[in-house]
């Protein structure tokens, strides 16, 4: 049964240690989200918990601060350190991001966490494992790797948390998850976080929860209430030349831009370094490696622009992002609430703008349905849509479209 939101609580009512309250407030994160208000004490509790939060509710810190309040609890002075909690989650970049938030809000306690994803070499986590961690954070293939060599050890995890439970489903990870519990101990408390719940996160549910306390605090294809959306008209040859003005105009500092391909994001990126705007693309065929330069380029404001494929609507966790500019539409509706969630976080304003030419009319109309809304459109002056442009023809769109590679 839901349990209520706590509306005027503060971290330290939550049942928070100095230290983690100390970690808290160096962040600036005063006060808790409603997902933080109801799930810590819960959590701290011991009770299981299905969980269902946008991004940018402030989730992780709502599973990662009682988390640690646990292990701070009960510490293993005196005998080796053994993994006690495994965060599953479903790609690389919300690995790392998670991983980071333990060692954020972990910083003045004695433990110890690491992370384990694929698209890098196996041997330095093997090393880093033998060694002893509290808490792993991991992507199912990459651990499911280390459980077939032997080289983990899970049968005394007493946390296991599923994030993003719902985009593992969308994956195909169902398989990988259940050959995971069935390397854990029966007794354990299991945290489930989606977005959605869906028929199949219900079942999914079912299967390892134990009377868990149900905490809802978005609706499902719910957009971020402080974030503003814009459509602007405008001929697809004339684009590029639009977002430069936007982000020069507009002093843009920090844009993640999206774009439906690879190749897209590459060329866009490239013409943008052109325009004098630094720029760089993230997606699925760049190595893990540049992927996460470019990430690190970004946050650190070494770059202006991120230009990026739907990879990274699920996965990047970037503070106080202020702009998200759609340049191509989403062929599916959902992604487009997904994309502009990476703005507008944990209470903060955010601005997202798409850039619609008339071959995207349909696209956009789908995305209002979903929202049950029209989204404000306005003309930039000197980019007005030519009244003589015609709609590709359907045929020759489908026609030129590279078969989407997972």
């Amino acid at each position: 049964m839901p349990t209520p939101n706590k509306n005027k609580v503060s971290f330290a009512q939550l049942g928070l240690s100095s230290q983690l309250l100390d970690a808290v407030s160096e962040q600036g994160y005063e006060p808790p989200t409603p997902i933080q208000a109801d799930a810590i004490p819960e959590v701290i509790r011991g009770r299981d918990l299905l969980a269902g939060a946008q991004t940018g509710t402030g989730k992780t810190a709502g599973f990662v601060l009682p988390i640690l309040q646990r292990l701070q609890d009960n510490p293993t002075e005196g005998r080796r350190r053994v993994i006690r909690t495994l965060i599953l989650v479903p790609t690389r970049e919300l690995a790392a991001q998670v991983n980071d938030s333990v060692k954020i809000y972990g910083r003045f306690l004695k433990l110890h966490s690491m992370v384990i994803f694929g698209g890098v070499n196996i041997n330095p986590q093997t090393t880093r494992l033998r060694s002893g961690v509290d808490i792993v954070v991991a992507t199912p293939g990459r651990l499911l790797d280390h459980i077939y060599q032997k080289n983990i050890r899970l049968d005394q995890v007493d946390t296991l948390v599923l994030d993003e439970a719902d985009r593992m489903l969308d994956m195909g990870f169902i398989r990988d998850i259940r050959k995971i519990l069935q390397a854990l101990p029966t007794a354990r408390q299991n945290l489930l976080f989606s977005a959605t719940f869906s028929k199949e996160i219900r079942r999914l549910a079912g299967e390892f929860l134990d009377d868990p306390v149900e905490v809802q605090v978005a609706k499902r294809n719910a957009t971020a209430a402080k974030v503003s959306q814009l459509v602007h008209p405008i001929d697809k040859k004339k684009k590029r030349a639009l977002l430069s003005h936007l982000i020069r105009e507009g002093d843009w500092r920090q844009v993640l831009v999206f774009t439906r391909t690879k190749h897209g994001a590459n060329r866009l990126a490239k013409q943008l370094d052109q325009d004098g705007i630094t720029a760089t693309a993230i997606h699925g065929n760049k190595s893990q490696a540049a992927r996460m330069r470019a990430l690190a380029e970004f946050k650190q404001n070494r770059v202006r622009v991120l230009v990026a494929t739907d990879i990274a609507a699920r996965g990047l966790d970037i503070e106080q992002l202020p702009h998200v500019v759609n340049y191509e539409l989403p062929q599916v509706p959902e992604d487009y609430v997904h994309r502009i969630g990476r703005t507008g976080r944990a209470g903060k304003t955010g601005h997202a703008v798409s850039l619609v030419c008339i071959d995207e009319i349909k696209l956009l109309r789908d995305i209002e349905k979903m929202l049950k809304r029209k989204v404000e459109q306005k003309v930039i002056a000197g980019f007005e849509v030519d009244p003589n442009v015609k709609p590709e023809p359907i045929q020759k769109r489908v026609a030129n479209r590279r078969p989407r590679r997972r």
